[in-house]
Order: structure tokens, then C-alpha cells, then sequence
């Protein structure tokens, strides 16, 4: 039976149809309400103005509509500005709009905390405290859209969290937001950022999404990529790669591998030559990014490292470009903001 726990934002619209057949609403009422969740973005069932006062009613005592609170708010110079969202049970995630010359950008969290371990990343440093619902990630589009005050054009799940330990919630995120009668994002603006859950790769290339996967790889030497990324323990590089590999063949889409270079360390001429063999096995882009210091560890790289180490690769062929460094006046590094709050 219906009962108040009801996420009504995470739910499809076949699933709200079913939700209203089962309380004697009208079919039409779906796409009414879909389109006051999706579309207008309102923040209260008050606002529907056109359901009747004892829909209305019923919503608020049988559903759940929250919109998150903003904790904290920077803004850069450069435009970027990040956000700390804070949901109903006090936890608190990430989510940063990034301006370019294509529109805006947003990198959002699909997890409270992160249990991947990776050496150099703040998001990991307290463990996973609990995944994000399909609602709580289309409310970071939808509240900083607000903030902003521009459309979100495309969305890069690469904030706090591992979006593949938390799947489900983020395909039906990914339904929701594409949705032509909801957001409306395109389908192929959406980008997922995974360090390497073999399985749930093939898993999600056998569904054909057409949104991209990113692989932060980090090293192309497993032993290597081991110490930074305890995932490659339980995944070794050569097993995700064929997944990559089998996303690419059944999705039709190239893979983008994230490199976060980290000066002598995994920016060495065998690392080079590792990295160019490892594109060249699959339709594939590597992203060169100089490692941010206020993660865990004592890692450091100037952009002119990453810009040396790109260089290299495109000699060899590879198509490599260094992510543009938006933010850096600001705690732009995934977790920081959160780990910071958090300490006083």
C-alpha cells in the first residue's frame, strides 16, 4: 500500500500512471505531474496548480518532495561555481556548474562518500556513507540550474561516489533526465565516470545507453595502477579493459580514459608507451589532468606535467587533450568542499 516513503521524483511515468491508476486518479494526471517534477521544476505541490487540491493533498501526505538545501555556495573567477547540497538526513554532496563556449557543464555526486579508496582523491577519505536516489541527483541538476540561472547542458557523473556501485539509481537518473517529456537532456550529454567495476560495465553496455563512459585509469601498468586504485585488486586492468572494450563494440561509442597524472609517479616514458598500446586496442580518447593536492597523499603535478605527458602521447598517435583547469580559486576537487564542512 502507498505509504509517505514514496519517492515520487525518482519515479517514470509509467510508474506514476500506475501510481494514480491505483488511487482512481485519471491517466492525464501523469504527464500533468511529470511535467510540474521535470519540466517547471517547482519546488512544492502547492504550485500545481492545475491537480485538484485533494491530489494535491494526497501527494503531501503519501509522497516525498524534497528539494536540497544549499550549504555553502563558491563561485570562481573563472565563472565555475560549486555548490554543497545538503538533503533532509544531514548528509551533504558535491556538485559543480562549469562554464564553456558549448554551454554549461555540471559534474554531480551519486554518492554520499565513496568506499573506492583511491590514493588520491578527498571524496574516499571517510568511506561510503550511503548512495544518492535517482531524486537526489535530478535535484542537483534542477537546484543548480536555479542557482546559475542557465540550462544544464550536459552532466558528467564524476563528483563524490562511484556511480557504478550505485547503478540502479543512476540509470534511472539517466532515464529521467533524457526523458524528452522531463529535461530533455540529450542522450549522448550525459557522461559516467567509473575506476573500473568490470561486471557492471558489460552490464550497462548490454542495455545500449548512449551516454559516455569515461574510465579513470590513472595507470597503464596494473601493479601501478594497484597502489593508487585498490579497485584494480579486485578488478586488474586487463579484465576492465575488455569490458571497455565490449562497451565500445556494443554501444558504438568511444571510450574516454581519464589520467590524472601524478609527476613521477605514472608520467614516465614506460608509462607513455604503456598508455598509447592500451588506446590504440579500442575507439578511445584519453583526458590528461594534473592531480589536485588537496587530495590524500603527497601527489603533485603542475599543468605543464600534464601538458609534457599529452604531448607524448600525441607523437604516438593517441588522441589526447589536458582537461581545461576550471576552479582553482575555489575547493573545486571532489570531496574538499564536503571534507572541509565537515572539520569545523
Amino acid at each position: 500500500m502507498i505509504n509517505n516513503t514514496v519517492d515520487i521524483v525518482s519515479y517514470t511515468r509509467d510508474e506514476l500512471k500506475a501510481l494514480f491508476q491505483e488511487i482512481g486518479e485519471p491517466a492525464y494526471r501523469t504527464d500533468q505531474l511529470f511535467s510540474w517534477i521535470h519540466q517547471k521544476r517547482v519546488s512544492s505541490f502547492d504550485e500545481m496548480t492545475n491537480l485538484p487540491e485533494k491530489t494535491r493533498a494526497w501527494l503531501r501526505e503519501n509522497t516525498v518532495y524534497e528539494r536540497p538545501a544549499v550549504v555553502r555556495k563558491q563561485v570562481s573567477s573563472d565563472g565555475t561555481e560549486k555548490y554543497l547540497l545538503g538533503f533532509s538526513d544531514g548528509n551533504c554532496v558535491e556538485t559543480v556548474a562549469m562554464e564553456y563556449e558549448h554551454g554549461v557543464s555540471l559534474c554531480i555526486s551519486t554518492q554520499v562518500g565513496c568506499r573506492m579508496g583511491c590514493a588520491f582523491c578527498a571524496s574516499t577519505v571517510n568511506g561510503l556513507v550511503r548512495s544518492l536516489t535517482a531524486s537526489e541527483m535530478l535535484m542537483e541538476v534542477y537546484e543548480s540550474e536555479r542557482q546559475k540561472g542557465k540550462r544544464i547542458d550536459s552532466v558528467v557523473l564524476m563528483g563524490i561516489g562511484e556511480p557504478l556501485d550505485n547503478m540502479e539509481s543512476v540509470v534511472r537518473f539517466y532515464d529521467l533526465v533524457t526523458d524528452e517529456r522531463g529535461y530533455g537532456m540529450k542522450n549522448r550529454s550525459v557522461t559516467l565516470s567509473t575506476c573500473g567495476i568490470a561486471p557492471k560495465i558489460y552490464e550497462l553496455a548490454d542495455m545500449k545507453k548512449q551516454l559516455t563512459l569515461s574510465l579513470s585509469l590513472h595507470s597503464a601498468f596494473s601493479d601501478k595502477r594497484s597502489k593508487i586504485m585498490p579497485v584494480n585488486l579486485r578488478y586488474p586492468l586487463p579484465e576492465v579493459l575488455e569490458a571497455c572494450k565490449y562497451y565500445v563494440e556494443k554501444t558504438g561509442r568511444r571510450i574516454t580514459f581519464e589520467y590524472t597524472v601524478i609527476h613521477g609517479t605514472n608520467d614516465l616514458d614506460e608509462d607513455v608507451n604503456e598508455l598509447a598500446k592500451i588506446a590504440g586496442m579500442m575507439q578511445s580518447h584519453v583526458n590528461v589532468i594534473p592531480v589536485n593536492s588537496a587530495g590524500r597523499g603527497d601527489f603533485e603535478a603542475t599543468r605543464k606535467d600534464a601538458e609534457v605527458f599529452a604531448s607524448k602521447l600525441i607523437k604516438k598517435g593517441v588522441n589526447a587533450t589536458v582537461r581545461r583547469t576550471l576552479g582553482n580559486d575555489i575547493s573545486a576537487a571532489c570531496g574538499q568542499l564536503r571534507r572541509e564542512t565537515q572539520q569545523l
